[in-house]
């Protein structure tokens, strides 16, 4: 793909390293020139010493022929501006973060993709790291549901039943599917089936409608991890 990455600071700077690593062909505009300098010694890139709300700039770039431009800027009125000069350039894919979640709904209407607040999500990640340790890691769909890791003990009552049995006999509440199963032994992950059977030690990827709650851990053989 061609990228333009907008912004080489904390946000951006690992973008470009993942980008030029997968072998795309990357522009990264920042106008701090020490940043500049230092992306342009340590990745195989093109950079800009320059100001991507200017169109000239974007031009310059490429971003006419890019197939997505990425704006990870620490100011969200620069991402906007950014976003609505890649639009006149109709590039198909534009791609940004937002710091304050008022302005969420201004680049929807865009039609931008959107990554919320970065600080945020790491705060309310090592938050969960530190109050749920038997959460490995985890995704949030929505307000309230989640996707987690987490590894099955040797106590629970789903431990040594199929998915099937852990269903029927209501261990497993309706809104919670176990995706997959990893387990000591097995090349890959297991894709779970009704008759695929649950050991202790497994490590599942767990979706759950209400979240890793509690009482939706203990499932799992957590008791003692409440999260207080």
């Amino acid at each position: 793909m061609y990228i333009v990455i907008v912004g080489a600071g904390d946000i951006g700077t690992p973008l470009i390293d993942t980008a030029t690593r997968s072998g795309n062909e990357v522009v990264v505009v920042e106008r701090d020139e020490d940043r500049a300098d230092a992306v342009a010694d340590e990745h195989d890139c093109l950079v800009l010493n320059a100001d991507a709300t200017v169109m000239e700039t974007l031009e310059d770039a490429g971003a006419d022929r890019a197939d997505v431009i990425i704006s990870t800027t620490d100011q969200d009125a620069t991402n906007v501006m950014v976003c609505l000069l890649a639009k006149e350039l109709e590039v198909t894919r534009i791609v940004s973060v937002v710091h304050n979640p008022e302005h969420m709904a201004l680049f929807r209407r865009i039609g931008v993709n959107t990554i919320q607040n970065p600080q945020q999500l790491i705060a309310e990640y090592l938050y969960r790291a530190a109050a749920r340790p038997a959460i490995v890691d985890y995704m949030r769909i929505g307000e309230e549901a989640e996707v987690f890791e987490i590894t099955v003990t040797e106590e629970p009552p789903i431990a040594g039943k199929s998915l099937i049995e852990a269903g029927e006999e209501g261990i497993l509440p309706d809104d919670l599917l176990v995706v997959a199963v990893e387990r000591n032994g097995e090349g890959s992950p297991i894709t779970p089936r009704g008759e695929t059977r649950i050991r202790p030690g497994d490590l599942l990827t767990v979706y759950s409608a209400r979240g890793a709650t509690p009482e939706v851990t203990d499932l799992f053989g957590h008791y003692e991890d409440r999260g207080e």
